[in-house]
């Protein structure tokens, strides 16, 4: 398995890069219908979030991977390769194994914890199983890793300890809107929980986060309107949390009437221009607005902050209170911890499973060998001594297969647990040396979805 990471991501790269090499769904699969053309990438998943994006390939070789996928990158998102250089990471076999492990299990995110970025990876290792972009290697990996990624947030209390950017978004917002003079009722100082209920609330798309944004509002006792460019898909939205959708053309009258905006679609370009949120604060008498901008390219044009009565947090915001908010950061360090033990055991176990399943096929095509001599034997055998009768040649192969069975029996079951540990390659490299075994029939052993052949 020669597994390659590289992306970028909040980590390593600002807002404003992120945005440039945001990639849709549409993008996604475009580049997923280059691999099976590439010289060096053999299989790709692309993760493609609002504050990621990530290639996991199975490649040829290191610095050709590099390359092909570096390459793939700057094509697929416009973006120069010069720009993407500085902020791109690059992590490889067993590193690259733990990256994801690190990602799907939250320890990765701004909001160490959320949970979102589980259903994306998810999302994303269907998209390229669908666009034929998968076989066995990421086919495991990623299995692995979804299971990795649900057992951490089933047996540690990481769920709880991290925010999902939804409630970091409202929890920056509705406080700084309150002590704007919200209204009546509401006391500055507040927790944003305290301050959501009877509030109204316009969301804007209808994907996985407009989904979460919409739950979590609802849940607060908050009135939701859904506004998306696809109608029906906003219906959806607004039916699941009891609340109404409308079409995008009557946002101006609804920014007008609501106290909170929550926008998260996959649009390429701004989706409530300046001018829009201008004229919606012109007829609200004075009334504060809050705006949660979770869209990367960005929903809101940023100008909109210098608006009298307007705050507005966006992603570059909200990394910034991610950063800033240790208030229960003692709480969190245990669940980190558990979180992190999960990870470091389970890539060691997957690294483990994967040197031993290497050697399988090796061994598969050794007893293939075995056979076909013992079968050339007995075949020869035959023609030389004609007059054995049937139940002396069975009594003579029989005897011949256990002799091979006995001399191979322990080798095997030794290079297999050999195989196992750190440096267990060389075992099998080392078998197939010493029976001059041919590499292709030790590839022709191995089915596509890395099980192996009887």
């Amino acid at each position: 398995m020669s597994v390659l990471a590289i992306g970028v991501s909040h980590r390593s790269a600002p807002v404003e890069v992120l945005e440039s090499v945001a990639l849709d769904r549409t993008a996604v699969v475009k580049l997923l219908d280059e691999v099976p053309s590439s010289d060096q990438i053999a299989e790709a998943v692309v993760v493609a979030t609002c504050n990621r994006l990530e290639l996991y390939l199975d490649t040829a070789t290191f610095h050709g991977g590099i390359e092909e996928a570096s390459a793939l990158l700057s094509q697929h998102t416009g973006a120069p390769i010069e720009l993407l250089t500085p902020y791109l990471y690059v992590h490889y076999g067993d590193r690259a194994v733990s990256h994801l492990f690190h990602v799907v299990s939250g320890l990765d995110s701004m909001v160490v914890g959320e949970t979102q970025i589980l259903g994306q990876v998810r999302d994303a290792f269907r998209l390229a199983q669908t666009s034929g972009a998968t076989g066995r290697v990421l086919t495991e990996l990623f299995q692995t890793a979804l299971r990795v990624g649900k057992r951490a947030h089933a047996e540690t209390g990481i769920d709880a300890a991290g925010r999902s950017l939804v409630t970091l978004g409202l929890a920056r917002v509705l406080p700084a809107v309150a002590a704007e003079g919200w209204s009546s009722g509401r006391v500055a100082g507040a927790s944003w929980r305290e301050l959501l209920p009877g509030t109204s609330a316009l969301v804007v798309g209808a994907g996985s986060m407009a989904a979460l944004a919409a739950a979590t509002l609802q849940r607060e006792g908050v009135d939701v309107v859904v506004a998306n460019r696809t109608h029906e898909n906003g219906v959806r939205v607004a039916e699941a949390v009891g609340g109404r959708a409308v079409p995008m053309t009557e946002l101006r009258q609804v920014l007008r009437d609501v106290d909170l905006v929550i926008s998260c679609t996959g649009a390429a370009g701004v989706v409530l221009p300046f001018e829009t949120v201008e004229a919606a604060v012109a007829g609200r008498g004075g009334r504060p607005m809050g705006i949660v901008d979770l869209a990367l390219p960005r929903d809101v044009d940023a100008g909109v902050a210098d608006l009298p009565g307007v705050v507005l947090a966006d992603l570059a915001r909200l990394s910034e209170a991610a950063d800033d908010d240790v208030a229960d950061a003692r709480t969190m360090a245990g669940d980190v911890s558990a979180v992190r033990s999960i990870v470091t055991d389970e890539v060691a176990a997957f690294a483990t499973a994967r040197r031993a399943a290497e050697v399988a096929p090796t061994v598969v095509a050794l007893r293939s060998m075995a056979d076909d001599v013992v079968d050339a034997e007995l075949t020869r055998m035959v023609g030389r001594l004609p007059d054995l009768d049937e139940r002396t040649r069975a009594e003579v192969a029989r005897t011949v297969r256990r002799v091979v069975d006995k001399l191979l029996h322990q080798p095997t079951v030794r290079v297999k647990e050999l195989a196992a540990q750190p440096d267990g390659a060389s075992y099998e490299a080392a078998l197939r040396e010493l029976f001059a075994l041919d590499r292709r029939s030790i590839d022709a052993v191995a089915k596509p979805d890395g099980t192996v052949a009887p």
